[in-house]
Order: structure tokens, then sequence, then C-alpha cells
């Protein structure tokens, strides 16, 4: 099962779930707020878009964390494991919201990115992935693992130098995150693939896919990359 929809991904987790539909794995990065402006008046990159002022970095990422939590969690088998992408100002509302509808949180693991963002207290340089499963605990496939991942945070340029996708996540970082809790065959499901680097990975790894993205451009992006890749 090798499956893109360029669709909004709640009709397709409600789709899913209406058919009690199970994927084994969950990893995504959802779109959410960004953090402040840094100490000189400016965060430089991605934040200084127009589009950030309130928190957006991209035209649909408006929707909460409470619509889609439930949803996630009906769509994991029992056992298996949930990878979710934030920052420190949506930390404490992700746990809070994630573990209110049934899942367990294991632990934070952190991605170090190898470069910094300028901030009002410290500078940048991680983002957390929220660990988590649902029933019963079941070891990750590499128990040597550091929680602390080291993935340098480099992006891809289109023919002008500018970035494809500002939070786009390195195939690298998902394929230690699908290797540890999928085995070949198993289903890996990104409801916010941006550009495709989940999908790509669990490809690159033998396992099949989901992917669901609502902009079109990123979606094409995505898809080109993944038959680029199987050709």
């Amino acid at each position: 099962m090798k499956l893109l929809f360029n669709d909004d991904s709640i009709s397709i987790m409600d789709r899913m779930n209406n058919k009690d539909f199970k994927v084994d794995m969950i990893a995504t990065d959802p779109p959410y707020s960004v953090t402040s402006r840094g100490c000189n008046g400016n965060s430089g990159g991605m934040f200084a878009k127009d589009i950030n002022k309130k928190g957006k970095v991209f035209e649909h990422n408006n929707t909460p964390i409470t619509v889609w939590a439930e949803k996630l969690f009906k769509l994991l088998k029992d056992g298996g494991h949930c990878y979710i992408m934030t920052n420190h100002k949506n930390l404490q509302e992700y746990i809070n919201t994630l573990t209110g509808v049934g899942f367990h949180f294991i632990k934070s693991l952190i991605w170090d990115k190898g470069n910094k963002i300028m901030g009002g207290y410290y500078m940048s340089q991680f983002e957390y992935i929220l660990f988590l499963r649902k029933g019963s605990g079941v070891r990750i496939n590499n128990c040597g693992t550091s929680d602390i991942i080291s993935i340098n945070n480099k992006k891809q340029k289109d023919e002008n130098g500018k970035n494809l996708h500002d939070t786009e996540k390195p195939v690298d970082l998902m394929k230690i995150l699908i290797e540890n809790s999928t085995k070949e065959g198993e289903i890996v499901f990104d409801p916010f693939m941006g550009i495709g680097a989940t999908p790509l990975a669990a490809l690159e790894l033998n396992r099949n896919y989901i992917g669901v993205e609502l902009d079109k451009n990123y979606f094409d992006i995505a898809k080109k990359r993944i038959d680029d890749y199987s050709m």
C-alpha cells in the first residue's frame, strides 16, 4: 500500500476510521504556531515572512490539535508508536491533548538540527519529537538509539535558491524513527506530509505508507520526489 492524497487530512482520517482501518505507525510534523521574534527584533529566515505575523508559517496551519488528535489515536493499531514534532511553544498543549485522547506519552526525543534560529530567550537549535504509544508497550527495534538525534537541517532548494519547504524534515531523520518502530511491509501514516520526507523514508525502508498534504504545490513536490526514487 503506497498512497498519497492531495486532500484535507481530517477528511481522509474520517474515511479511514469509518472503515476501522488501522496503521502500524504515525510520524508527522503538524503545522503549528512559531515562536516570537528574537532579541534584535527579527527571527530571520522563514520567520520574517508576512504570513508569520500571527505565528503562521503556512497558509494551511490553522487546524488545532484538538481536531485531529483523537482521529490519529483511533487510526493507530494497539501497540503502535506515534511520533509528533513540535516546539516549546506548543509542547504543553500537545502532551495534554494527546494523553487526553488515550495516547501514552513515553518521552520527548530531541532533534538537534545543527543550526540556530534567533529567539528572545536563547537561540533555538532543536525541536521536540513527542514519542507516544497506543496500548501496551512495544520496544523499539534498536534500543541503542540515543534520544538526542543529530541530523543536519539541510533544506532542498529550487532553481532560484529558495527553500522548497520552510520546515522540511530530513529523510534520514524520519528513517531512524520508522526503522525503530516498524517492520518491513508495515504501514506508516503522515497526515501532514509536506514535501514527502515520511513516505520517502518509508519507501527507502521497504515500508508501506499513506501520506496526506493539503497544499497542492507541496503535494506535487512530494509526488515527484517519490516518483523519481521509484524510477
